[in-house]
C-alpha cells in the first residue's frame, strides 16, 4: 500500500490567508521529503475557510521545490470555468512538472461556488461531462478548434493561423493526457462506474463511513468489466483523517477533542453537508437516525483514526479489512493548530506506521498463499 496525502484544505476563517497558504505548502514539501507518493489539493472560490481558490495555481508554486511527489488537482471543479482555460492551464502545468501530475476533476460540491458561477440550478453533472469531453477533444485536435455543445463553445476557426501556432492550444506533456482521477463522495456511487468505463480512477472521500467507502470497489469493478478491462486494487485511492502521536493522551486530545483541528474540520463539514445540503445520509448507516444526532463529536469519533503508532497501525489494518484491499492511502491534511504535533504525525505516518502496515499485509498475503498451496 502506498502513502499519499489529500488536503481540501480547511482552516479557521479568522486565520490569515498568507499564513495558511504557506502552511499548506509546507505540508506538501514535508510530504515530498518523507516519501509520500502523491499530494492532492482542492479548490473553492467562495469559502474563506478553504482559501485555495485555484489548485492549479497552488500546485504551480510547488513545481520547482518538490522532487519526487506527484502533484494532483483534488479537484478542478469543471462547471465553474471554461474547458479551453482548463485544457491550456493543465497542459502548461504538466509540462512544468514534466508529467509529475495527475488531473483530478469533479462537478464541484460547494453550492456557493455553483451559485456564484451561475450553475446552481443547472445540471452540473451534464456540464461536467461536456466540459471534460471538450478538454479531451482540444488535446486530440491538431487543427483550428471548432467544438460546440449545450453549455460551451470552443472555436478558433475565424482567427487561427496554424502555421505560426495561432489558434491552437498547448497539448499536455503526458500523452494523450495526464492520468485522470475523480472523487467519490456518495455511497454506491454510479459516478465511480462511469469513471471506470473511461479509464479514470477513483478517490474515496475521507468523510464517508467505512461501510459506504466499501461500496465504491464493486462499482469500480462493474465499470472496468463493462469495457472488457480488469480492475486492480492498486488503482483505488482512499482518503482518511489520521493523527499519530507519541502518546495516547495527545492523540485523543488533538485528534478527537473539540480543541483539535479534526473536530473543527468535521464541525465545518457537518454544517455544510447536514445543516445546509441535506447530505446527512453520508454519516448514517440507519437512515432513520435523527439528523440531530449527527454532531461534530459523533462524526469525528466515527471517522478519525487517532492514536499511537501501534494503535494507528491496528486501526488502519482493521479499516482495510472492513473495506477491502486498495492501492493508496491518502492521509488527509488538516489545519496545523500545533505545527509540531502535525508534522510529527506526518513523520510517524511515513516512517513508522506505513512500514508496519505493509509488513503486516505482506505476512497476511504470505499466509494466505501458504494455505492455498
Amino acid at each position: 500500500m502506498k502513502l499519499g496525502t489529500f488536503m481540501m484544505p480547511l482552516h479557521p476563517p479568522g486565520r490569515n490567508a498568507w499564513e495558511t497558504l504557506a502552511e499548506d505548502r509546507e505540508a506538501i514539501l514535508l510530504a515530498d521529503e518523507l516519501g509520500y507518493c502523491e499530494a492532492y489539493v482542492g479548490e473553492h472560490v467562495t469559502d474563506i475557510a478553504e482559501n485555495v481558490t485555484s489548485c492549479l495555481m497552488f500546485l504551480s508554486s510547488l513545481a520547482h521545490d518538490t522532487r519526487n511527489i506527484v502533484l494532483g488537482t483534488g479537484t478542478i471543479n469543471l462547471p465553474n470555468t471554461h474547458p479551453a482555460a482548463v485544457a491550456a492551464q493543465v497542459a502548461m502545468l504538466d509540462h512544468i512538472l514534466k508529467g509529475r501530475f495527475i488531473m483530478g476533476i469533479s462537478p464541484g460540491g460547494l453550492m456557493s461556488d455553483a451559485e456564484v458561477f451561475g450553475n446552481h440550478q443547472k445540471n452540473r453533472n451534464a456540464i461536467f461531462v461536456e466540459s471534460i469531453n471538450q478538454i479531451l477533444k482540444i488535446w486530440e485536435t491538431d487543427g483550428p478548434l471548432d467544438l460546440e455543445g449545450e453549455f460551451f463553445k470552443v472555436s478558433t476557426m475565424n482567427t487561427a493561423i496554424p502555421e505560426i501556432g495561432q489558434g491552437l492550444i498547448l497539448k499536455p506533456y503526458q500523452r494523450p493526457h495526464p492520468r485522470i482521477v475523480g472523487t467519490a463522495v456518495a455511497p454506491f456511487s454510479q459516478g465511480v462506474t462511469e469513471m471506470a468505463k473511461r479509464g479514470w480512477q477513483p478517490i474515496s472521500a475521507n468523510f464517508l463511513l467505512p461501510e459506504w467507502v466499501k461500496t465504491h470497489w464493486p462499482k469500480y469493478v462493474e465499470g472496468r468489466e463493462a469495457v472488457g478491462a480488469k480492475a486492480s486494487a492498486s488503482e483505488w485511492r482512499v482518503a482518511k483523517s489520521i493523527f499519530v502521536a507519541d502518546n495516547e493522551n495527545t492523540a485523543q486530545r488533538y485528534g478527537k477533542s473539540v480543541e483539535g483541528p479534526y473536530h473543527f474540520y468535521f464541525k465545518q463539514l457537518v454544517r455544510k453537508l447536514v445543516g445546509f445540503s441535506g447530505r446527512s445520509n453520508l454519516f448514517k448507516l440507519d437512515q432513520s437516525q435523527p439528523d440531530s444526532e449527527i454532531t461534530p463529536e459523533y462524526v469525528t469519533d466515527k471517522l478519525v483514526i487517532a492514536g499511537t503508532v501501534d494503535s494507528v497501525v491496528e486501526q488502519i489494518l482493521n479499516f482495510r479489512e472492513q473495506i477491502g484491499d486498495f492501492g493508496t492511502l491518502l492521509y488527509a491534511c488538516h489545519d496545523w493548530v500545533d505545527p509540531v504535533l502535525s508534522k510529527r504525525s506526518m513523520t510517524l505516518m511515513a516512517e513508522e506506521v506505513m512500514p508496519r502496515v505493509n509488513a503486516a499485509i505482506a505476512r497476511s498475503e504470505h499466509q494466505e498463499q501458504a494455505v492455498v498451496a
